[in-house]
């Protein structure tokens, strides 16, 4: 679990609070439960720190204030509109019993171990995160999916999770899918030409200016010399594309 100093602040104007920013903090609040809203501030670099870390609106903190430890759940960053660095945090208190709504996100596992991956399949996940509502003491920190033994035409659903009995997806009525196990798409080339077609072509050609260099007439193709019949309206096969 991590955690962060925390202090107490006091400030009553917009003017004391760009002066928190000022000296490198952040201004942030701690609600929930029956105890009063608590203004605090905490160390700007310490936070973006944590907040660079995967899944920090999930994870639960511990805020030493002024020697206190209290666990919350961040629940929002605002951040400055130009400079993008976090200028306030909420965070909601964690107490027993308390139910929440809170995304978590998937993680998969023995990659390596699947036989469909081995054989060039895709995984498409559908939903990188799930929103469960739980107990805040009991919040998974993800879903665990194994990929060991895996083949190509599976998929997985809630139902593939093993969740506690107090932890419950928001999506009720529905195995849902998270992700699946697709077969490789494989795009076709399109066809070559039939080796020797243009070369013969170019030597008919020549044949054909030869015989009109002569002064004779070519023969139609398929007829023989003398014969009367017209030539066939058939027309020539065409080429591949």
């Amino acid at each position: 679990m991590n955690s962060l100093e925390a202090s107490i602040r006091e400030n009553t104007t917009k003017g004391q609070l760009n002066s928190i920013r000022d000296n490198g903090n952040v201004p942030a609040i701690i609600y929930g439960g029956k105890e009063e809203n608590e203004k605090i501030s905490i160390s700007k670099k310490l936070l973006k720190n944590l907040i660079e870390k995967e899944n920090f609106l999930s994870s639960i903190i511990t805020l030493n204030i002024n020697g206190k430890p209290q666990n919350v759940l961040p629940r929002e960053v605002d951040y400055h509109i130009i400079s993008d660095e976090p200028i306030h945090v909420d965070f909601l208190r964690v107490l027993p019993g308390v139910k929440i709504k809170i995304e978590v996100p998937v993680n998969f596992i023995n990659h390596e171990k699947s036989p469909g991956l081995k054989r060039g399949g895709v995984l498409n996940i559908v939903r990188r995160k799930v929103e469960l509502k739980c107990p805040s003491e009991k919040i998974p920190a993800n879903l665990t999916l194994d990929l060991d033994g895996i083949d190509i035409g599976s998929s997985f659903k809630i139902s593939s999770v093993k969740l506690d009995p107090e932890v419950i997806p928001t999506i009720q009525g529905r195995d849902f899918v998270i992700a699946t196990l697709a077969a490789p798409t494989v795009m076709k080339e399109p066809e070559k030409p039939a080796e020797g077609e243009t070369a013969e072509g170019e030597e008919g050609a020549e044949g054909t200016e030869a015989a009109a260099a002569d002064g004779e007439k070519p023969a139609a193709e398929g007829e023989k010399e003398g014969d009367d019949k017209k030539p066939s309206d058939k027309k020539p096969a065409e080429e591949k594309k």
